[in-house]
C-alpha cells in the first residue's frame, strides 16, 4: 500500500491542502476531462506541492475507474501528494462487504478514501429515505471496513452547516460515528454554499469543542464567500482545506485553491506548500486553465493578469514612489507581475511607469511625456484603448521620443471586394499598393473575409522584401462596436494579437470602418515587429 501522508510539505500531516479539481471541480459546466487530462492535472498539482489529490469516483464513472487503474499501473508518479478516491458509504440495508461501490473504492488502489455521507436530518429522511440510526451505521460500517483494509479515511459531511442549524445533535452523531470508527478527518461541507464567514467560523469552533475531532472544511461559492469561509474555518481551527483549481465546480464553483494558498502563505504565514512552489502559483493556475479549455480569469486574486494591474493616475503616482503602496504583496511572490494600464485616466506617472515596463526612460523627457499624455487622452476619447495594446502604445511613446524609424512600408492604397457567388460561396478579394524597399508593389489575394484577404495581400506584397514576414502570424482578432455611436455609424475598435513564435504583442486600430480599423492594427503589428528586428540586429 502506498503512503497515506503527504511528502515534502513543510507542515507534513499537520495541515492538509486537499485538491478536488478532478472530482468536484470537474462538475463545472463546460469542463470535460479526458483520462489523459486528469493525469496531466494531477501531475501539475503534485508539482505544486498539494497534499492530497482527489482523483474521482471509481466504480461510478468509467473514466474515473480508468484513471485510477492507469495511476496504479505506474502512469502517475506522485512526489508530494497522496491520491484519494471518492465514494459513498454502503447503501441502507446492505452489508458493507457486499456493496459494489465500496468494493470499487478498494479496487482503485488509492491509499486514501473520502466518503461522502448525509449529515442533515432532512436529507437522511427525505433523500436517503432512512433514519438517523441507520445512516450512522452506514457511516461507521464503511469507515471501519475501509480502515481494516488499510485505507486512511476522510469523511465529507454533506450539507453539514445547514443540517447543524436544523438539528445539531443529528449532525454531530454522524461526525462521531465516523470518528469512532477510525476516520482521521471529518470535513464540514457547505454543500449549498450559503454560509458567511463569521457564522461558519463560530460553527467550526463549536463542533471542535463538542467532538474533539480533527475538522476539515469544504466550501461552495454561492455567496462568493468560499475562500473567505475557508480561511475563517482555518482561523477557527480547521486543519484540512478542500479546494479546486481556479475555483472550478458546480454552480458558482468552489473555494479557489490559488486564492486559499495565497492567503494561507502570505497572510497567515502558514507554509502549507513547499517554499519554492509559491512562485509557481500563477503558472500552474494558467496551465490548469488551458487543460480545462477555459480562458484564465484575468481578475482572479493573486494569479490573474489584472491582479496587480493599476489604472488610476493616483495609483501610478504612488507606485512610482514605492510599489508597495498599492500592492498588498510583491507580485513576484506568487509568480505574477505588476502592470500599469494606460488609459484616459493616465497621468504622467502612469506613462513613466509604463515606459519603464517597456524599457523606455521617460523620466528625463517631460515634454515628450506631456505630449504623450495628451495624445493618449485624445485617442482614448475617440475610442482607442491601450490597456491591452502595449505594442501600439510603445510605438506611440517611441514616436514622441523620436526613436521610431520609418515604417517598413508605406501605403499608396488598398481595395477590398466582396464576391457573393451563385452557389452561395462568399469570397473576399483585396488589392494593396505599397512602397517597400524603394519599390512600388501591387499584390492581390483572396480570403474568407475582407480582413483575411487584406492581410493575405499585404503579406504577399511584403514577403520578398522583409525576411521575417513569414514568422509573423495572427494569433487573435477581436472586434468591439463602441456604443457611443449607435447603429451602422458606430465606431469599431479592433485588437490584433500577433506572434512570431517567441513573442506575442497586441495592437489596436479604431475607425468607423471595420476594415480600416483592422488595417491600422495590422500596420502597427508589422511596425512593432520591424522595430524589434532592428533592435536585435
Amino acid at each position: 500500500m502506498s503512503r497515506t501522508t503527504p511528502a515534502g510539505t513543510p507542515l507534513g500531516d499537520g495541515f492538509h491542502v486537499f485538491d478536488t479539481t478532478l472530482r468536484d471541480g470537474a462538475q463545472r459546466e463546460g469542463i470535460t476531462y479526458s483520462v489523459t487530462d486528469k493525469l496531466a492535472v494531477a501531475r501539475l498539482l503534485d508539482g505544486l506541492g498539494v497534499g492530497f489529490i482527489e482523483g474521482g469516483w471509481p466504480g461510478a464513472l468509467p473514466k474515473d475507474t480508468e484513471f485510477f487503474a492507469r495511476a496504479a499501473a505506474g502512469e502517475l508518479e506522485l512526489h508530494h501528494a497522496v491520491l484519494v478516491a471518492f465514494g459513498s458509504t454502503r447503501k441502507a440495508g446492505v452489508k458493507v462487504e457486499d456493496d459494489a461501490q465500496v468494493r470499487a473504492l478498494l479496487d482503485s488502489k488509492a491509499p486514501v478514501v473520502t466518503l461522502v455521507a448525509k449529515s442533515d436530518r432532512r436529507h437522511i429522511e427525505r433523500a436517503l429515505r432512512t433514519d438517523v440510526d441507520e445512516n450512522c451505521a452506514m457511516v461507521a460500517d464503511t469507515v471501519r471496513y475501509l480502515v481494516d483494509n488499510g485505507r486512511r479515511v476522510f469523511l465529507d459531511a454533506e450539507h453539514f452547516f445547514d443540517g447543524y442549524a436544523y438539528d445539531p445533535e443529528c449532525s454531530l452523531r454522524v461526525l462521531r460515528a465516523a470518528g469512532d470508527a477510525g476516520a482521521d478527518v471529518v470535513v464540514l461541507c457547505d454543500t449549498n454554499g450559503g454560509q458567511l464567514p463569521v457564522g461558519l467560523g463560530q460553527t467550526v469552533t463549536e463542533v471542535m469543542a463538542r467532538t474533539g475531532l480533527r475538522v476539515g472544511i469544504h466550501c461552495q461559492d454561492d455567496t462568493s464567500c468560499a475562500v473567505a469561509n475557508t480561511i475563517a474555518a482555518v482561523q477557527a481551527g480547521a486543519t484540512h482545506v478542500q479546494c479546486t483549481a481556479n475555483g472550478y465546480g458546480e454552480r458558482a464553483g468552489n473555494a479557489d485553491l490559488f486564492a486559499v494558498l495565497g492567503n494561507l502563505v502570505t497572510k497567515l504565514g502558514m507554509p502549507v506548500i513547499p517554499a519554492e512552489s509559491v512562485a509557481e502559483l500563477t503558472r500552474v493556475s494558467h496551465a490548469l486553465a488551458e487543460i480545462a479549455n477555459i480562458a484564465p480569469e484575468t481578475h482572479q486574486a493573486y494569479v490573474g493578469t489584472s491582479a496587480f494591474a493599476h489604472k488610476a493616475g493616483l495609483h501610478a503616482s504612488a507606485i512610482k514612489v514605492d510599489p508597495d503602496l498599492y500592492n498588498h504583496i510583491d507580485p513576484a511572490t506568487v509568480g505574477n507581475g505588476m502592470r500599469v494600464l494606460v488609459t484616459e485616466m493616465a497621468g504622467r506617472a502612469s506613462l513613466e511607469l509604463k515606459g519603464r515596463e517597456l524599457g523606455l526612460d521617460l523620466a528625463g523627457r517631460p515634454d515628450a511625456v506631456g505630449n504623450a499624455v495628451r495624445k493618449v487622452k485624445d485617442l482614448e476619447a475617440r475610442g482607442w484603448s491601450f490597456e491591452a495594446a502595449d505594442a501600439s502604445l510603445e510605438l506611440l511613446l517611441r514616436s514622441e521620443l523620436s526613436e521610431v524609424d520609418e515604417p517598413p512600408f508605406t501605403l499608396e492604397s488598398y481595395r477590398v471586394l466582396l464576391d457573393h457567388r451563385q452557389d452561395g460561396v462568399v469570397v473576399s478579394e483585396a488589392t494593396v499598393k505599397v512602397h517597400v524597399g524603394g519599390e512600388r508593389v501591387i499584390a492581390t489575394a483572396e480570403g474568407t473575409g475582407p480582413v483575411h484577404a487584406l492581410d493575405a495581400a499585404l503579406r504577399q506584397a511584403l514577403r520578398p522584401h522583409l525576411s521575417w514576414m513569414d514568422s509573423v502570424e495572427l494569433a487573435d482578432y477581436k472586434v468591439r462596436i463602441l456604443t457611443d455611436h449607435p447603429g451602422t455609424d458606430a465606431v469599431t475598435r479592433v485588437l490584433v494579437e500577433s506572434t512570431d513564435g517567441e513573442h506575442e504583442w497586441t495592437t489596436v486600430g479604431v475607425h468607423d470602418n471595420i476594415v480600416e480599423a483592422s488595417w491600422l492594427a495590422l500596420c502597427d503589428a508589422l511596425a512593432h515587429k520591424a522595430m524589434r528586428v532592428k533592435a536585435l540586429a
